[in-house]
């Protein structure tokens, strides 16, 4: 049996003089999305929980407003698919990686979002490896 722990007189206070303060920390999800839309100066689009046709609906948003703020690069999370365990619905199944896939056929395939493309390539592994695209955005400048 593990032994009960009973804090200390110190501990108690240390804990009411923090959550004194709790009015600085601010809700997990805030933080996330803020965190996530830009990366070391690339716009991130992180697709977790999407099924195929919202991923393709905010991708098309998604590549379209970043080319019109001027982004050149791009940081697309699909996930690699591996843990799925939806066997019954063929865009959710654990044999396929859906979204890695579809997503850059997606976009190569629209007509207005393939203008906009230099090229794909799979992201470095601080931003996600195999699970994650950049899109490189052409200039909009120059067009």
């Amino acid at each position: 049996m593990k032994k009960k722990y009973i804090a200390s007189l110190k501990d108690k206070k240390d804990w009411e003089a923090f959550t004194k303060q709790i009015g600085d920390i601010y809700p997990k999800e805030t933080d996330l999305s803020e965190q996530n839309i830009k990366v070391a100066g690339i716009k991130k689009l992180d697709l977790h929980g999407s099924s195929l046709s919202e991923a393709n609906q905010k991708v098309k948003k998604f590549v379209i407003e970043s080319f019109n703020q001027g982004y050149r690069k791009l940081l697309i999370v699909t996930g690699k698919g591996s843990r799925s365990k939806v066997n019954a619905n063929p865009y959710i199944s654990e044999k396929f990686s859906v979204l890695k896939n579809s997503v850059p056929e997606f976009i190569k395939n629209d007509e207005n979002l393939s203008k906009m493309l230099i090229k794909f390539s799979v992201a470095d592994k601080k931003h996600g490896g195999d699970g994650a695209i950049y899109v490189f955005l052409k200039n909009k400048k120059k067009l």
